[in-house]
């Protein structure tokens, strides 16, 4: 016996509402149809779902959710449309009121930065309650913007006096020498993400003017030694580099009103052969500090191309298969 269909409406204000809603060429509706069995037609000033009542209901819920805030003047991309049929597909519709208003810093271009996964939105809020946040997960999770995003908002509003960026650079004592020009010449190609980043939030000018005057500093990782910093934002970028001596190192450099913040992605660890990760030894000792948060993402938070997150997975899958290189190594190391 086949199942009753049903019928639901969503109501419009105009046409503006059905682009910003089911994006350019509709391309919106056909995820949405890939993801529920309901169909979604466009008349006029609403839209008509038809299917079985289950997914009749969750589309219809998940539509006016993403409606209230394109109301509310959000603009709507398609991964946050991608994400949020995710959370719909997963009875959790109701996420999505708190997850893509959650305003965090507007750029020199005027673009919103805020989280857009659920992982993403844990890591902010850990960095708005914690002086000491790990942020641990695969490349394209946000863990540095939104860190440096978090930094930029603190010095705006006066929370901190200061900025200093770092991350360990791995090949110094093997490659740079080689390389032309002074230290700092050598050294600018391991910082150029951070550099990048902080263009995008900032605008180029701001920032060559905050780190003229010292308020912004990008260094490698072997600066930090012998400082104490005060009233500073601190990000050690690409911590799975960092070898125990220097993970303690960092950790003490901190001061009275200052907040650490510690990215890095524990499946990309370029340490030399015989060296342990600082980060994973880290996160064993730390663990049971209640001021200290640790906020794992995962693929799932990814918001590059849509085939990062596929490229992540398949590796993950891969490195689980008996007889790859990752088996090997273990069963080496063992």
């Amino acid at each position: 016996m086949t199942e009753k269909q049903v019928e639901s409406k969503v109501f419009l204000q105009d046409t503006d509402e059905i682009f910003a809603l089911l994006g350019k060429f509709d391309e919106h509706l056909s995820l949405l149809e890939d993801t529920f069995a309901a169909r979604v037609i466009p008349r006029g000033d609403e839209l008509l779902i038809l299917g079985r009542e289950e997914e009749v209901q969750a589309v219809t819920a998940f539509l006016k959710e993403l409606l209230a805030l394109i109301r509310r003047g959000h603009l709507l991309t398609t991964h946050e449309f991608a994400y949020g049929l995710k959370l719909a597909r997963r009875g959790e519709t109701g996420e999505i009121k708190n997850l893509f208003n959650d305003l965090i810093v507007v750029t020199e271009r005027g673009k919103h930065v805020l989280p857009k996964t659920l992982g993403q939105k844990k890591y902010v809020e850990s960095l708005r309650s914690h002086d000491i946040v790990f942020g641990i997960g695969p490349a394209g999770t946000g863990k540095t913007y939104l860190a440096l995003a978090m930094a930029v908002s603190a010095l705006k509003n006066k929370i901190v006096q200061r900025l200093v960026l770092t991350r360990p650079a791995v090949e110094a004592g093997e490659h740079l020498g080689f390389l032309p020009g002074d230290l700092q010449d050598k050294v600018d190609p391991y910082l150029r993400p951070l550099y990048d980043a902080l263009y995008d939030l900032m605008g180029v000018e701001a920032f060559l003017k905050y780190r003229e005057k010292g308020v912004i500093e990008v260094a490698p990782l072997a600066y930090m030694r012998g400082r104490t910093l005060d009233d500073s934002f601190i990000i050690l970028d690409e911590a799975q580099n960092t070898t125990s001596e220097q993970m303690k190192m960092f950790l003490t450099r901190m001061g009275f009103g200052s907040r650490v913040v510690i990215t890095g992605d524990i499946t990309q660890i370029d340490l030399p052969r015989g060296k342990y990760s600082g980060l994973l030894e880290i996160v064993e000792i730390l663990q049971n500090i209640e001021e200290i948060s640790f906020v794992y993402l995962t693929d799932d938070d990814v918001v590059r191309h849509s085939l990062v997150q596929k490229i992540i997975q398949a590796y993950e899958q891969h490195s689980q298969k008996p007889g790859s290189r990752q088996d090997f190594i273990g069963k080496k190391e063992a």
